[in-house]
């Protein structure tokens, strides 16, 4: 039995590798590849995959940003999260949003295949050591308009900026960052925003 592959990555050349090397194992076919989160879900309603590959620093909606409407509309299609990144917010993100497993990049193909291919068993894959760290390293405190505020302020955009863009008060987007930047005990903003990230809470 062929399992059907659809790929998001933006990265021309590692999407092109990937495709090429996946495409030389006799089981899996790759049936759509997408540089951007936003054509995702139109990719795979298209194509119907069984399995879809989603980077997370995408342009426009993140993997991680699109995977709950996938899910949603594709039940049957197992989401296997890769990333650059081993940051266990992330990887607690994914799992909670219905992710079957979370790889990091640097791992060999044939180690890619073989996720694949659990993924679409029903199997979860997950790196040991990023799980451990993700159970250790505990839930975002963030609520969900706080990480949108602070997702939003991190490229140094006014209050007045942020307000507009997300619809808000000025008063009201104050209040988010103050508490987001109370509940991650640092001292601004930036800091704020940069603890986030790294922790894979954005």
């Amino acid at each position: 039995m062929t399992i059907r592959v659809l790929m998001a990555e933006d990265q021309g050349m590692m999407r092109d590798a990937l495709a090429l090397l996946l495409g030389l194992e006799e089981d899996l076919e790759i049936v759509a590849q997408v540089r951007d989160g936003d054509a995702i879900l139109p990719a795979a309603l298209e194509h119907r995959p069984d399995v879809a590959l989603l980077d997370i620093e995408l342009p426009g909606r993140t993997g991680l940003d699109v995977l709950p409407a996938l899910r949603a509309a594709l039940p049957s299609c197992a989401v296997l999260v890769l990333t650059t990144f081993a940051r266990p917010g992330y990887l607690r993100r994914a799992m909670e949003s219905g992710a079957a497993g979370f790889m990091v990049k640097d791992g060999p193909v044939e180690e890619l295949a073989v996720a694949i291919r659990r993924a679409h068993a029903g199997e979860r894959v997950l790196d040991p050591a990023l799980a451990a760290a993700a159970l250790s390293g505990g839930p975002s405190p963030l609520t969900e308009r706080e990480r949108d505020v602070l997702a939003a302020a991190s490229d140094g955009a006014t209050i007045a900026d942020i307000a507009g863009r997300l619809h808000l008060s000025e008063s009201t987007v104050r209040n988010y960052l103050s508490s987001a930047i109370g509940k991650t005990h640092t001292r601004n903003r930036i800091e704020a925003a940069r603890l986030a990230r790294h922790n894979g809470w954005l």
